[in-house]
């Protein structure tokens, strides 16, 4: 099938990554390959390093992006973690013009989340569900019988009167040198937030540091279902792959 590998591109507020993933398996097909988000990360920066990073893969075709934003009909409504000219600002438009491929975009925690409704261990999974992927900020994707709710945007619910990711996110626990148990404690408090709003039926933990679940899990005593996501890191390459795919069989 030709629209089974498809370019899979997680942009991150400190790296671009992407893989070829098989969108009918959810396995990468080439490394994961990575360049630098440019500082400041405006378009035009961005969009040099998203065709550097396809090039690197020497890559001709459709390609699935998920990106740090409220993302409709592929527009970028919001800005975490990069250059608030991004607002407003069309991402398919502008990484299909610098790639010379097809692209296609969506949130960046929704893009892992449909990758580990798909093949992890949200697959099969009735009621709701939500994934948080905790990196530089806080991302969320919601699912109600396995349907996506878009763009909720969970880390950024004010938290003693700041963004929630601000207070709670990788990035702040590495800059404070927080310990496990500190981080744990305010991510504690994050989950209990959300679990007042959402009342989910399983939370699932995503981004790099859910390899590190049983240095905080005893901090965790909320009373929810949490578990590490199982894709971890390659679920936003494989969900930005599926959603391409998506979109491409919408038109048919």
């Amino acid at each position: 099938m030709q629209d089974r590998y498809i370019l899979g591109v997680d942009v991150g507020g400190s790296g671009i990554k992407g893989a070829v993933v098989d969108v009918e398996t959810g396995e990468l097909q080439t490394e994961r390959l990575r360049v630098k988000t440019p500082q400041p990360a405006t378009p035009k920066a961005m969009a040099e390093a998203f065709a550097e990073l396809v090039a690197q893969h020497e890559y001709k075709g459709l390609i699935g992006c998920g990106f740090p934003a409220i993302v409709k009909e592929g527009v970028a409504l919001t800005a975490a973690n990069i250059s608030s000219k991004w607002v407003g600002r069309s991402i398919v438009e502008t990484f299909s013009l610098a790639s010379s491929c097809p692209v296609e975009a969506l949130n960046d925690a929704d893009a892992a989340g449909l990758a580990e409704m798909r093949f992890g261990l949200g697959k099969g999974h009735t009621g709701v569900v939500l994934l948080i992927t905790i990196g530089s900020g806080l991302g969320s994707a919601l699912f109600v019988d396995g349907q996506l709710v878009p763009n909720t945007e969970f880390g950024h619910m004010i938290l003693h009167g700041e963004a929630a990711e601000i207070y709670a996110s990788n990035k702040t626990r590495k800059n404070e040198d927080l310990s496990w148990e500190k981080w744990g404690n305010r991510f504690n408090e994050y989950l209990a937030y959300a679990e007042r709003i959402v009342n989910p039926d399983l939370v699932l933990l995503g981004g790099g540091i859910s390899k590190h679940f049983s240095k905080y899990e005893e901090y965790l005593d909320i009373d929810l279902k949490v578990k590490p996501a199982s894709l971890r890191n390659q679920a936003g390459t494989i969900g930005a792959a599926l959603h391409a795919r998506q979109q491409v069989r919408k038109l048919y």
